[in-house]
């Protein structure tokens, strides 16, 4: 049987990547930068609205680049408090310190409460010594103590405890585990959400999962770009490539399963449809 295919008709929806590319207005639909500009935004604070889902994407540029509508500008200006509100829930702070600051703690139990996965990272960066500095949400951290006063002092729990002396680091994985999530949720179309979870296993585990070479193309295709701030100078891009595949056995097993489940429903669809993927 031919195998055939048809050229995607977008890339994942939306990725803030994308997001602050561009600036002008077609046909009803503007660039990033120029609906960065018209919230009142920085173009980081609307790569992070758009990453979060805040501000939505309309259809994409022809080079795949993400437009938004006007009628999606009203609605996020239409929101009470705006623009304070929205500036508020896109509100990072990088690294130990400043994070533990907004905590009202140490760095050291900020630290602890971070690897073992009570505060997970929205973004990260790496600095000139090519370590990873996390991003957190602001009102997230702020939340957090609010929530939970009592993690806030006196020993850890025995589960943190047991982490730590395994020097476990469960920041990466609950990054990916969000950074996931956040795609997966800006898209219906089977094959797109397929290419999101793929992107994230190694070349290997893509092979073993996807014996089709038609298929992996096209998952590739669709794949999602790094995620803002991702760099591009090689030695700080090669350690932060490391951040977007799965690493522990057991996570590489969640997300085959999870893949063979979505390719399952995939090629479902395009036998009934024919719209998208081999055929």
């Amino acid at each position: 049987m031919a195998q055939t295919i048809q050229a995607p008709r977008t890339t994942v929806a939306a990725t803030a990547e994308s997001a602050v590319a561009g600036c002008g207005e077609v046909a009803g639909l503007l660039g990033g930068g120029r609906a960065a500009e018209e919230l009142g935004l920085s173009r980081s604070e609307f790569a992070r609205a758009v990453q979060l889902g805040l501000v939505r994407a309309g259809p994409p540029g022809v080079a795949g680049t993400a437009r938004y509508t006007r009628t999606e500008l009203d609605r996020v200006r239409s929101a009470g408090g705006f623009p304070d509100a929205l500036r508020r829930r896109v509100e990072t702070v990088a690294g130990a310190e400043a994070a533990a600051t907004v905590l009202g703690v140490g760095p050291s139990r900020f630290t602890r409460l971070a690897r073992c996965g009570h505060l997970i990272p929205v973004g990260y960066r790496i600095n000139r010594y090519r370590a990873v500095v996390w991003l957190y949400l602001t009102a997230e951290l702020r939340d957090f103590a609010a929530r939970e006063p009592a993690m806030l002092t006196g020993s850890a729990p025995r589960a943190d405890r047991e982490l730590m002396a395994a020097k476990a680091d469960l920041r990466p994985r609950k990054w990916r585990e969000r950074h996931v999530g956040l795609l997966l949720r800006r898209t219906a179309d089977p094959w797109e959400r397929a290419a999101v979870l793929a992107s994230v296993l190694p070349e290997d585990d893509v092979r073993a999962t996807v014996p089709d070479p038609a298929e992996r193309i096209l998952l590739g295709a669709l794949a999602p770009p790094p995620p803002y701030g991702h760099p591009q100078v090689p030695p700080a891009a090669e350690v932060a490539a490391r951040l977007l595949r799965a690493g522990p056995p057991d996570e590489i097993g969640w997300y085959r399963t999870s893949l063979d489940f979505a390719l399952t429903g995939a090629r479902g669809q395009s036998k009934s449809t024919g719209e998208r993927g081999p055929t």
